[in-house]
């Protein structure tokens, strides 16, 4: 099965590979890429039970689904990301 799923706190192209790292290493899940104009990760999986998981995994690593929780512990999340990538480049 594919999803789309829309997510809050994308900011650049490095939001983005982190994402396909975290999810890439989740069992059952391949395809995924992510639209950073659109804001969203699409993905293919085996089970709603997937979908669950990567949902889960996208709010813990700062970028959590549109309708689910964006408090100021995961926006931080997703800010830091950003700063510590702007200041090794």
């Amino acid at each position: 099965m594919k999803t789309t799923l829309y997510i809050q706190n994308l900011k650049c192209e490095y939001c983005d590979s982190i994402i396909l790292k975290m999810l890439s290493k989740l069992k059952h899940i391949s395809n995924v890429s992510v639209k950073h104009q659109y804001a969203t990760v699409t993905f293919e999986h085996q089970s709603a039970a997937d979908v669950i998981q990567v949902k889960k995994t996208l709010s813990k690593i700062g970028y959590p689904p549109f309708g689910d929780k964006n408090n100021i512990y995961r926006r931080a999340k997703s800010y830091l990301r950003k700063a510590v990538n702007q200041y090794k480049n």
